[in-house]
């Protein structure tokens, strides 16, 4: 059974998982109503997706 043959230090081990983080989520704003979503989603404020309509919006 492979056993390590020295303790890895804390310094070492958190080195490696420095790339571990997530990452924040990109955002533009809405062609139509200029709400903040996400890129390659229909809007949830006006139910657009580029220049269609293309859900009924929620509070309408």
């Amino acid at each position: 059974m492979a056993v390590p043959k020295k303790k890895i230090s804390k310094s070492r081990r958190d080195m490696r998982r420095a790339h571990h983080a997530l990452k924040p989520e990109g955002h533009m704003e809405c062609q139509n109503c200029g709400e903040l979503k996400r890129p390659h989603h229909v809007c949830a404020q006006c139910g657009h997706y580029g220049d269609r309509e293309v859900v009924e919006a929620a509070g309408a």
